[in-house]
């Protein structure tokens, strides 16, 4: 199942693409993962204020806000466009919560406050953000396997999942999905061995298939959801926009070999940060409670 975007929502996802290209290319990632290392000892890598400024300049957290109320007044359909363009371009911030809270925090929507939110018994972003959402009393620092990803923990849980926040980050899932998919595409043709480029082989081939298979089953119900916005297609995105994500990350790793795992390359952090997605907004294990509750027998 293939969805038709719009004109003009070819304009937006183009849009956000090209800006992202921009401001947050290789040299900005690269600069990014610099930051984070020398954060590493406080727990605070810094948060590039400017590119965040640019993300409320371009519409990014006032998307869903009415136009009457200085928004863009535009819909999940197209958040969810933009988020997948955030999450191939490994985007790092509180990105989900802070455009949760435009038009209700002051200064979210233009992207001059970073808003962070209690996500379970989890915290992203807690040190750097302006605001924070919910109780984060007894938060302490939490190592996060992802660099770009800083992370404080709760001594419990203190809210339940939105589910526009669970869509959100599964079409972040589905945007990473994507890039590993155009990576390990591009290394298999590019990479030689006895003579023959590697997709060549059908080990690597199958890899890549299996990749692409995967994303584009994601795709079909990200997009779905945010037209539904009915929480069992909501979950079901969730599910396999996270299985597109880990799987297609893994298997990207793989077709690259060792090298995928280097500094200079970006497929392990694709992972790493496609690992912390998997327990925002209530984790997996809630999306498919969700899921399996709405397919029992008598569901309404």
């Amino acid at each position: 199942m293939r969805f038709r975007l719009t004109d003009d929502q070819h304009a937006l996802r183009n849009g956000v693409r090209g800006v992202l290209a921009r401001r947050f290319g290789g040299e900005a990632l690269r600069a990014a993962l610099e930051g984070a290392g020398e954060g590493a000892a406080t727990g605070a890598p810094p948060l590039d204020r400017e590119v965040w400024r640019t993300l409320g300049d371009l519409g990014f957290f006032a998307l869903r806000v009415p136009e009457a109320d200085g928004g863009v007044g535009l819909g999940l359909p197209e958040a969810a466009l933009a988020f997948e363009e955030a999450g191939r371009a490994l985007l790092p911030g509180p990105l989900v919560a802070t455009h949760l809270a435009a038009g209700a925090v002051p200064g979210a929507a233009t992207g001059e406050t970073v808003v962070a939110a209690v996500d379970g018994e989890l915290v992203e972003w807690l040190a750097q953000a302006d605001v924070v959402r919910g109780d984060t009393t007894g938060a302490v620092p939490l190592r996060s396997l992802d660099p770009l990803t800083p992370l404080h923990r709760l001594p419990a849980r203190r809210s339940a999942p939105d589910p526009v926040a669970v869509l959100l980050t599964a079409a972040e899932q589905l945007g990473t999905a994507g890039r590993v998919c155009e990576l390990a595409a591009q290394h298999a043709r590019a990479r030689e061995q006895f003579g023959r480029p590697i997709g060549a082989f059908q080990a690597v081939a199958h890899l890549c298939a299996g990749i692409l298979v995967r994303t584009e089953t994601a795709r079909a119900a990200v997009y779905a959801a945010a037209v539904t916005a009915d929480p069992a297609d909501i979950a079901a995105a969730r599910l396999l926009a996270d299985e597109a994500a880990v799987r297609g990350a893994r298997d990207c790793l793989q077709v690259h070999g060792g090298m995928g795992f280097t500094w200079e390359s970006e497929v392990h952090l694709h992972l790493k940060r496609a690992w912390v997605r998997t327990q925002r907004a209530g984790g997996v294990t809630e999306s498919e409670e969700l899921l399996a509750a709405a397919l029992a027998p008598g569901a309404a």
